[in-house]
């Protein structure tokens, strides 16, 4: 048995938010990886066709997740909800978020259209969110490509980024936990202040510690803070194209996860333990 194979990738977007695979095209490259979990963790919102917190599809259980900005006042974080159950509450956050995400990404599309004397192709709908511009941008007649869109054009502070009305912390991690099995904190070592969001994190169920930064991180404290305030330590790739099982959970370390997921008796010739 191969101890180090990556079983459960729990971080990966699909195209109801700025991902690029359906949730069916991303249970296909999830076997195709050899995955036996995936959670979608869509920004700000719940993937319609997953109709339960935990499915299982073609031999793969998907966990329904959710990526939610917060506003933790030094900084902007993202929180991680995974076996999420509907509730009112959630439900009215998600459709104010999405409605907000829908006239900001009308307004960049707006500027950048302007600015480059373009015409993007791009919708306001749902969902929109900055990749989906860049993309269009990269596709367009114009010298940016997609890393530059996000250096020039749509990133923080640059002529055409409109910012969102996100989330605050407090009431967002009321609004997981009272619909979530397991609340965490996204990539650590993507924030400014790492020490300010790790010490949010302690009051969370988890944190993230496998995540493909591209950089050297300090794992140890990672675990470190998990370790002292009991924390569940979550990973996955945060796929927003093809790939999964770039980062995530061997066996082992997934098991006190799955433990807390609803449903995670169930089909017992998947479990990975």
């Amino acid at each position: 048995m191969d101890t180090d194979r990556i079983v459960a990738d729990l971080h990966a977007h699909t195209t109801v938010s700025d991902g690029t695979m359906t949730a069916d095209e991303l249970v296909d490259v999830a076997r195709d990886a050899g995955l036996d979990w995936v959670a979608i963790t869509d920004h700000d919102r719940v993937h319609p066709d997953v109709g339960a917190p935990v499915v299982e599809r073609d031999g793969v259980r998907v966990v329904r997740g959710i990526e939610l900005r917060v506003d933790a006042g030094f900084e902007r974080l993202d929180l991680l909800g995974y076996g999420v159950e509907h509730t009112d509450a959630l439900d009215v956050e998600i459709d104010r978020l999405q409605a907000d995400r829908e006239q900001r990404g009308a307004a960049i599309v707006d500027c950048v259209e302007d600015r480059l004397g373009v015409d993007l192709g791009i919708e306001p709908r749902p969902g929109l969110g900055r990749p989906h511009i860049a993309r269009a941008i990269d596709e367009s007649s114009t010298p940016y490509d997609y890393a530059d869109a996000f250096d020039g054009l749509i990133g923080h502070d640059d002529p055409c980024y409109v910012a969102r009305e996100v989330t605050e912390l407090e009431r967002g991690v009321e609004l997981l936990r009272d619909a979530c099995a397991i609340v965490g904190l996204a990539h650590p070592f993507r924030y400014d202040d790492v020490d300010a969001a790790l010490n949010v994190a302690r009051d969370l169920d988890a944190v993230e510690r496998f995540y493909p930064y591209g950089r050297a991180v300090d794992d140890a404290k990672v675990e470190r803070v998990a370790a002292e305030s009991d924390l569940l330590l979550t990973g996955g790739t945060d796929a927003h194209e093809r790939t999964l099982a770039e980062a995530g959970l061997p066996a082992e370390a997934f098991a006190p996860v799955r433990d807390r997921l609803p449903n995670s008796a169930l089909d017992p010739d998947l479990d990975t333990a």
